[in-house]
């Protein structure tokens, strides 16, 4: 059985894009940025693939980044933030300018950059038990994944600010009212009714469709230059006294002490 931290499947025309950490929750790390990145790339490079299927193995669809792995790196976790997001956000750019149509099929949570991968696909259907959440600000750190720019063109801007700064979670019937997701299906049913849709979008004119991706992202320019700033931000407030807090608390299941952290020097709120 394959390792890979994400799988390529092709039935048919349609290419099935796994989140494969199940036992973490499909939290991003670095090996899995760049397993989507090639994933990414293999599907937009491949002619026979017409439409493509973003899911996460096992109860979750993605939880985010893997803060654990963040913790791991000590005084090094600015450049590995670099590092990731730098393949999250290309692989994301490869998805968003591909020909072939992409749905997110939606299992469980989408939290954090998990929101992202959501909000960049074409079409979104989620199960009536999915919980969509950003929880950034929660844990100390700033958006990533192109959430900062596709939220706030997707929902409007005061209702992003509330999902961020209150890190309020919509159930899935709210996600559809708000538009972030086409459809809400029962649980059993997400991937493949997302499965039933890439067959209809195969049979249909992929260079047209192409197209007129690129004709939107065109319309909404500066994605790759915001996902660069959103790397440069998330990185360099991980290392401030409010990042290591809030990446401290989360893993050692506390609630985080923002207002004390503030004015510590990282390294000792790191010691304490």
């Amino acid at each position: 059985m394959s390792t890979s931290s994400v799988l390529v499947e092709t039935r048919g025309a349609v290419a099935v894009v796994t989140l494969n950490r199940p036992d973490s929750s499909n939290t991003l790390n670095l090996e899995m940025a760049m397993d989507l990145l090639a994933a990414a790339m293999t599907c937009g490079r491949n002619p026979a693939v017409r439409a493509v299927v973003l899911t996460g193995a096992g109860r979750q669809f993605c939880f985010g980044g893997d803060l654990r792995a963040m913790l791991s790196r000590g005084d090094g976790v600015e450049g590995y933030l670099r590092e990731l997001t730098g393949y999250l956000h290309s692989a994301i750019s490869h998805f968003v300018r591909m020909d072939a149509p992409v749905i997110a099929a939606v299992n469980g949570t989408a939290a954090g950059a998990g929101v992202g991968l959501l909000a960049m696909a074409d079409l979104a259907v989620c199960g009536r038990s999915s919980k969509i959440s950003l929880a950034y600000t929660g844990v100390g750190l700033t958006p990533d994944g192109g959430t900062s720019f596709l939220l706030p063109r997707t929902i409007g801007v005061k209702r992003t600010m509330e999902l961020l700064l209150l890190n309020r979670a919509l159930n899935a019937n709210e996600a559809l009212e708000w538009g972030l997701v086409n459809s809400v299906v029962d649980d059993s049913e997400v991937l493949n009714e997302a499965c039933r849709l890439a067959e209809r979008l195969s049979t249909g004119p992929t260079n047209a469709f192409g197209k007129t991706k690129r004709l939107l992202a065109a319309s909404i320019a500066g994605f790759e230059s915001q996902m660069v700033l959103e790397s440069e931000t998330i990185a360099t407030q991980a290392v401030t006294p409010e990042g290591a807090e809030g990446i401290d608390a989360f893993t050692s299941k506390r609630k985080p002490e923002f207002h004390k952290a503030r004015n510590r020097p990282a390294r000792e709120a790191d010691e304490e």
